[in-house]
């Protein structure tokens, strides 16, 4: 594959379907969407690790559901890595793209040079919908279990959602001839169709952390494990290197399932934060409310925890009391 060709594939996320066994899938390759999100903070390596991972399930998830405005993946936890949060806006337009962003919070001090899953503990992952405006959030959740995020996200789907998913994921620093060391990440999700929106019918469940292979039985388990088999063949080159385009990958993978191809989603690192959010936000308050949200130099400040992007409003242009809004 060529130079030209790798950047085209580059964070963009590829709907696939096998027809012969029931089974829907995507395909995603993120660098600048990573470079994006990582650059804003200095993370260690572990945590770039994990926001990595998550920015990866983010993209393949974000692609699953007929979503009109916003997927959002969270871990909650007692370790050294405390949350982790995404979100995905879906395109609103035809043609639009769909934008990412994420961030971590965690105690620097209790890092340890172990593997990222390590550095997180008793808690869980959560998987938030919002359709927006008039419509009720979904929200599931599910232990932190499985040694991985991407076990996590499979657990979840098994237990929350009663579908089969496997994810390969393969993510790391890339170092290419002539061009700056970056993070990449690739991965493909492999799902039984579901049956019912958003991902499949809810239920309450028993609490007992499901797998993929409880869902199954008969004709969906022989297609299950035959395609899953099929997948534990890739490589982490093929998902993340320059040499096998995703579509090429798939024919690879699964050519006896007839693989189908539909339109290549692209993706991009996107904040939602303004400043106008960050005034409406401070509308409900009173003058005297924000007065005691100036800092010493007799400003109000906020800090956007997904992109850094840093906003100083003068404290009379805030707040439903506000004498001077918007500055003016």
């Amino acid at each position: 594959m060529t130079l030209g060709s790798k950047i085209a594939w580059d964070d963009t996320v590829l709907p696939f379907q096998l027809d012969a066994s029931d089974m829907r899938g995507r395909v995603a390759r993120l660098d600048g969407v990573l470079d994006g999100i990582l650059k804003q903070h200095d993370y260690p390596p572990v945590v770039e690790a994990l926001v990595a991972e998550m920015a990866l399930l983010t993209a393949l998830i974000g692609q699953t559901i007929s979503l009109r405005w916003k997927l959002s993946l969270q871990v909650q936890s007692k370790g050294a890595v405390r949350m982790i949060a995404t979100d995905y806006y879906a395109p609103q337009k035809e043609g639009e793209i769909g934008r990412i962003r994420a961030y971590a919070s965690f105690d620097r001090d209790r890092i340890t040079d172990s593997n990222p899953f390590d550095q997180v503990g008793e808690g869980y992952f959560a998987i938030m919908i919002d359709q927006g405006h008039g419509t009720k959030p979904y929200q599931g959740i599910t232990p932190l279990s499985g040694g991985s995020l991407r076990a996590c996200a499979e657990a979840y789907f098994a237990q929350s959602e009663q579908l089969p998913t496997m994810f390969k994921m393969s993510f790391g620093k890339s170092s290419e001839p002539g061009v700056d060391e970056h993070w990449r990440a690739g991965g493909i999700m492999l799902q039984s169709m579901p049956k019912a929106s958003p991902f499949a019918a809810q239920s309450e469940g028993s609490g007992e952390v499901l797998q993929a292979s409880d869902l199954v039985s008969g004709d969906q388990e022989e297609n299950w494990n035959r395609a899953t088999l099929l997948l534990d063949t890739v490589e982490a080159l093929e998902l993340i290197g320059p040499s096998v385009s995703p579509a090429d990958l798939l024919i690879r993978l699964f050519h006896e399932e007839q693989p189908r191809v539909f339109d290549v989603q692209a993706v991009r690192f996107g904040c939602t934060c303004s400043e106008e959010r960050v005034r409406q936000s401070l509308s409900i308050y009173s003058a005297k409310d924000i007065g005691t949200m100036t800092n010493e130099d007799g400003r109000v400040t906020a800090d956007c925890q997904f992109c850094s992007a840093h906003y100083d409003l003068d404290p009379a242009s805030v707040g439903f009391e506000a004498e001077n809004p918007y500055g003016e």
